[in-house]
C-alpha cells in the first residue's frame, strides 16, 4: 500500500497519522510518501519516523520528495493537510481585519480570514484533484485542510474521491459525556451539520434522552464558565455543537463584534476567544523550533491508536472492517433543510465497498438556520476562486455573520481590496482584478430629491400618519 502525505511538513499532524496507520492490524507493507515544497520539516519527520520503526520492527518506509506527482503516481490513499502561505499569510488574514474592527481568534473556517484562506487553498488543492484522476484515479483523499467545508466543495467540484476529516465530533462527545459523568461508548448519538457546526440532535443512553441532565449543568456557573460561546449558544438554541469558543466566537454575530461582546465571552486566554490565538501558537512554535528538530525528544514507542479517523477509515476500506464516523461530503439531500449542493457534515459507513453517508432528514430549524448563514458564505467564497471574481469574494465577506456585524458595506469593500493587495503573491488567479470603487456620495444640505416614484409603503404610511 502507498500512502501520499501532502503537506507532510505540518509535523502534528503528519507524525500522528504515520504512527496511528502503522498500527493497523494485518496492513501489509506501507510506504509512504512525505510530500511538501521543502525538506526542511520532513526530513525531521522521516528521520523520526526512521526510529520508530527500527524500535518497533515496522512493515513500512517512508521517503521525503518535494514532487508531488511522484508522491501521487500509484498511490492508494492521498492524505492532505497543507497550508497555503503559512504564518506569513495567516498573519495577514489576522491583522488587516483588525485594523478595521474585525477581531478573529482562528481565521481558518468561517469569518474574512477564512475567506482568503480558501481563495489560497482552493487552486492548490484543484491542482493536487487534477494529478490524482492521472496518476491514482482510485486513491480516497482525506482531506484535513481547512477552511474544510469550501475546499471540500472544490474537490467535488473536481469530481475525485474525497471525505473531509475533522476531530471536533469525537472530541465533543468526551466532552459531553465527561460533563454526564458517562463513559462515551455508553452514549447514543446522532451529530450532523456542517464542519465546526455540527448538532447533536440525538443524545441519549438506553432510549433516555440525555438533553435535560446536560441542559441542567449549564445553568450552572461551574460548567457554563468553561464554555461561555458554545454555552450560550446552547442555552439559546437548544442543542449542544462541536466547536469551541475559540472558534465559534467566529462564525456568529453575537460574540466578537464589540469590547463588550469580546469582554463577556471570549476572555479565556489561548483558544478560548483570545484575538490570534492560533496565530499566536504558531508564531511561538516557529520561534521555538526555528532551526530545531520539533521531533528530536520524541518517544519511540508507539502510542495508542488516536481519536483522528484517518487509520480507521483506511483499515475499513482497505480491509472491510466496517467502522463508524462523522465526515464531510456533498449533502445531496440528506440533510434535508441544507442546500443539495452544500458540503455537510453527517455520519457515514465505511467498509471494503467504500463511504456509505447516511440520511438524517431535517435539523432543528434553528439549526439550520445558523449553519445557512455559514453556507451561504462558503458558496460565495467557492464561486468566487472558481471564477476569479473580486465582486464575489466582497459579498462572501458582507455575507460573514462577524465582518458584516462590525462594518458598512464600503468598509468590506475596502478591506478586501486592502487583503487582494496584501496577499496577491498567493493569489495568482486575482492578479490585475479588484473590487470596483464605489465612493461616497455626498448629499447636500440643499439636495432636493429626484422627481422618481414613491415608494409605495413609504407613500401608506405617509397617508395613515396624516389621518
Amino acid at each position: 500500500m502507498k500512502i501520499a502525505m501532502i503537506g507532510a511538513g505540518s509535523i502534528v499532524f503528519c507524525k500522528t497519522l504515520l504512527l496511528d496507520i502503522v498500527q493497523i492490524k494485518d496492513i501489509g507493507h506501507v510506504e509512504f510518501a512525505l510530500m511538501a515544497p521543502s525538506t526542511r520539516h520532513t526530513s525531521d519527520v522521516k528521520r523520526f519516523f526512521d526510529k520508530v520503526k527500527e524500535q518497533n520492527s515496522l512493515d513500512a518506509d517512508a521517503y521525503v520528495t518535494t514532487d508531488r506527482r511522484d508522491a501521487l503516481r500509484g498511490a492508494d490513499y492521498v492524505i492532505a493537510t497543507l497550508s497555503i502561505g503559512g504564518v506569513e499569510a495567516n498573519s495577514l488574514d489576522i491583522d488587516i481585519p483588525l485594523k478595521y474592527g474585525v477581531d478573529q481568534c482562528i481565521g481558518d473556517t468561517n469569518s474574512i480570514g477564512a475567506i482568503f484562506r480558501a481563495l489560497r487553498t482552493i487552486p492548490a488543492m484543484r491542482e493536487l484533484a487534477r494529478d490524482m484522476r492521472e496518476l491514482c484515479p482510485n486513491a480516497l483523499l482525506l482531506n484535513y485542510v481547512n477552511p474544510m467545508a469550501t475546499v471540500c466543495r472544490a474537490l467535488d467540484d473536481e469530481g475525485v474521491k474525497f471525505v473531509g476529516l475533522c476531530h471536533g465530533v469525537q472530541t465533543t462527545i468526551r466532552l459531553i459525556a465527561g460533563y454526564l459523568g458517562r463513559r462515551v461508548e455508553d452514549i447514543d448519538y446522532i451529530c450532523a451539520g456542517i464542519n465546526h457546526m455540527g448538532w447533536f440532535i440525538k443524545l441519549e443512553q438506553d432510549g433516555r434522552d440525555l438533553y435535560p441532565e446536560l441542559r441542567e449543568k449549564f445553568e450552572l456557573p461551574e460548567y457554563y464558565a468553561s464554555e461561555k460561546v458554545r454555552g450560550e449558544v446552547f442555552r439559546h438554541f437548544g442543542y449542544f455543537m462541536t466547536e469551541s469558543t475559540g472558534h465559534l466566537s467566529e462564525y456568529l454575530p453575537y460574540f466578537r463584534k464589540n469590547e463588550l461582546a469580546r469582554s463577556l465571552y471570549c476572555d479565556e486566554p489561548d483558544f478560548g476567544g483570545e484575538t490570534g490565538a492560533s496565530l499566536k501558537w504558531a508564531k511561538r512554535v516557529r520561534e521555538k523550533y526555528n532551526d530545531r528538530d520539533m521531533l528530536e525528544n520524541e518517544p519511540l514507542t508507539l502510542p495508542p491508536r488516536s481519536v483522528e479517523y484517518g487509520s480507521y477509515i483506511i483499515e475499513a476500506t482497505a480491509l472491510d472492517r466496517p467502522f463508524r464516523f462523522n465526515g464531510n461530503l456533498r449533502n445531496n439531500r440528506l440533510i434535508t433543510n441544507l442546500p443539495e449542493d452544500c458540503v455537510s457534515e453527517l455520519p457515514i459507513f465505511a467498509d471494503g465497498s467504500g463511504l456509505h453517508p447516511t440520511y438524517v432528514g431535517n435539523l432543528p430549524p434553528q439549526c439550520a438556520a445558523l449553519n445557512l448563514t455559514n453556507i451561504n458564505v462558503q458558496t460565495l467564497a467557492f464561486l468566487a476562486e472558481k471564477y476569479s471574481d473580486p465582486e464575489l469574494v466582497v459579498q462572501a465577506a458582507a455575507l460573514d455573520p462577524l465582518t458584516g456585524a462590525v462594518l458598512t458595506l464600503k468598509q468590506i469593500r475596502e478591506l478586501v481590496s486592502e487583503l487582494l493587495d496584501a496577499e496577491q503573491k498567493w493569489l495568482p488567479n486575482f492578479e490585475g482584478k479588484r473590487p470596483r470603487p464605489t465612493p461616497t456620495i455626498v448629499i447636500p444640505s440643499d439636495c432636493k430629491r429626484a422627481d422618481v416614484p414613491a415608494d409605495p409603503a413609504l407613500a401608506i404610511s405617509t397617508r395613515l400618519a396624516n389621518l
